[in-house]
């Protein structure tokens, strides 16, 4: 017998409906229509302009034959056609497949086909890989050229219709319907693929709405905020800001190419309040020329994620007059779902102890429901020492659904009942956790495990290192040792290997220190990931 909170209670169309970050939108556009929605260059549109150029692609594609439940690719940078087809795809019942833009022909095919893509919104700037991609699929998609006036070099059309004409195909009054069901998938990421064939990460409508609505509340993000897309919105969809800016009625200042010095204009010029990113941003920022370099009379704040931000990079950010918070996720998880959460008394502190604390990846977010670092063979938790190694495992509303047509690699993930990241950490004793490193990543020498965060973090203390990442070179005696690859700062004078595993020594236990140092650049994904299994390859050279 049903209890009576259970009789004659049923959830009904007036108390009960399915999440859906595509409300966000029509809130905003509704309440604050003249409000800045999109600037990029020359434009500037608002929020009842942005609304209704969504509601006019959703309505082209059904009119195009594209159906609900079919998916619609997007191979575009940071403009605003990419940040309309965050609503106007799903508008239309359809799932958005954002592509990284810096991937192959075979790469992009693969996926295309892999998730059969029905449509591609195409910027020029990749019309030439994206009609070689095409040109391996049996079934075609239909092409859509996206043309854009900051892309200044000359363009080719391969599509069969432009952005805007295709828009003027729509009804800008459309008669948009939202999923029944918040299980229903709202976009497609696909995972690097360094191993095997990447993976496609499936996100659903509850998810999205959720973590964009964590991403305010972490963040304490005000009304109306001036978010600049350093980060690429093909990228777990730009961590949900896209739904998370339309939430707060901010105003998205699109970037198509990430360059240190326009960033810190566009800071200025924009009165930009927020922007996201991976460490090596926040590095560049830092490591500019004085003169590109700006006093900012309004606050500005960063979240980084992506390999743990050295504190020495955090420390230089916040000279900088830029809050850094420090937040950490997957793919698989809809972008980042945990915060290095602060702590007044901890702004007592020197500056590098602060910066230290901040490297810490943190505490869930609010709506993701557990976290814990764990045996990943027994699911017992370490103890929260600072120094016994785990699993990060997670569970909850902000993970994903699954990996598309892949049940073994999904049921493999969710051993358990927790969603495995392969990530190795340690957890403190206030509940925060450290990533001490991927589990392929970590280095045992002579059995004892050495994190190459670790190391990396002592490299990049040095006065004259810009970049740094640390991989396993093969070692008779010791099983493994560590190789560091480093990128010196241009104009700084001689620096040898001997100095650098001098100044190791200074910082780390002896077993820690580098045996190798390699000078170079370091080979980035277009998320700003060092490519360590290249960097792997390079040290069995050395």
């Amino acid at each position: 017998m049903p209890s009576i909170f259970e009789q004659h209670l049923p959830a009904t169309p007036a108390n009960h409906v399915a999440l859906s970050p595509l409300t966000f939108m029509e809130r905003s556009a509704t309440i604050y229509p003249d409000y800045p929605a999109v600037v990029h260059g020359q434009i500037r549109r608002s929020w009842a302009e942005t609304w209704a150029r969504c509601r006019q692609l959703a309505s082209a594609l059904e009119r195009r034959g594209i159906k609900p439940g079919q998916t619609v690719a997007a191979m575009l940078p940071n403009i605003p056609a990419m940040f309309e087809a965050h609503f106007g795809v799903p508008l239309a019942g359809c799932v958005l497949n954002t592509l990284n833009i810096r991937l192959d022909a075979e790469a992009i095919s693969y996926m295309l086909e892999h998730g059969e893509a029905k449509a591609i919104l195409v910027d020029p700037e990749f019309a030439e890989v994206i009609q070689a991609a095409v040109a391996r699929l049996e079934r075609k998609p239909l092409i859509i050229d996206v043309a854009d006036k900051e892309f200044l070099e000359e363009t080719q059309t391969i599509g069969e219709i432009e952005y805007e004409a295709l828009l003027a195909e729509g009804d800008a009054d459309h008669a948009y319907k939202l999923p029944d069901d918040e299980w229903q998938a709202i976009s497609l990421n696909y995972t690097s693929g360094t191993t095997g064939k990447p993976k496609g990460v499936v996100y659903h409508h509850r998810g999205a709405y959720l973590n964009a609505v964590s991403n305010v509340m972490e963040w304490a993000m005000p009304h109306h905020p001036v978010y600049l897309w350093t980060l690429p919105m093909f990228h777990c969809n730009g961590w949900c800001f896209p739904w998370t800016i339309a939430a707060n009625a901010g105003v998205n200042v699109c970037l198509r190419r990430v360059d240190p010095k326009k960033i810190m204009q566009l800071i200025q010029q924009e009165r930009v309040t927020h922007f996201s990113g991976a460490p090596i941003i926040l590095n560049g920022l830092v490591n500019l020329p004085d003169e590109d370099k700006r006093e900012f009379d309004h606050p500005v704040k960063v979240t980084t994620a992506g390999a743990a931000p050295p504190a020495s990079v955090i420390a230089g950010v916040e000279t900088l007059g830029i809050e850094v918070t420090h937040v950490y996720g997957l793919t698989e998880v809809y972008g980042p779902v945990t915060v290095c959460a602060w702590h007044e008394a901890w702004n007592e502190l020197p500056l590098a102890q602060r910066a230290a604390i901040k490297a810490r990846q943190g505490v869930r977010y609010h709506m993701l429901e557990a976290l814990c670092v764990a045996d990943p063979l027994t699911l017992i938790p370490v103890p929260k020492d600072g120094g016994t190694i785990g699993e990060v495992l997670m569970r909850g509303n902000t993970v994903m659904k699954g990996y598309l047509k892949d049940p073994k690699a999904t049921q493999q993930a969710f051993e358990g009942g927790w969603y495995h990241t392969g990530d190795l950490a340690v957890w403190h004793s206030d509940g925060y956790i450290e990533i001490k490193d991927r589990s392929k990543d970590i280095i045992i020498s002579g059995g004892e495990n050495i994190s190459t965060i670790e190391v990396e973090s002592a490299i990049y203390a040095h006065p004259a290192v810009e970049e740094a990442a640390v991989v396993a070179k093969a070692d008779e005696k010791w099983g493994e040792t560590p190789c560091a690859f480093v990128k010196l700062k241009v104009g700084y004078g001689e620096v040898t290997e001997a100095d650098i595993i001098a100044h190791c020594r200074e910082h780390l236990a002896s077993y820690k220190v580098p045996k190798t140092v390699v000078f170079s650049e370091l080979p980035k994904t277009s998320t700003g990931k060092i490519q360590k299994f290249v960097l792997r390859e390079e040290a069995r050279r050395h």
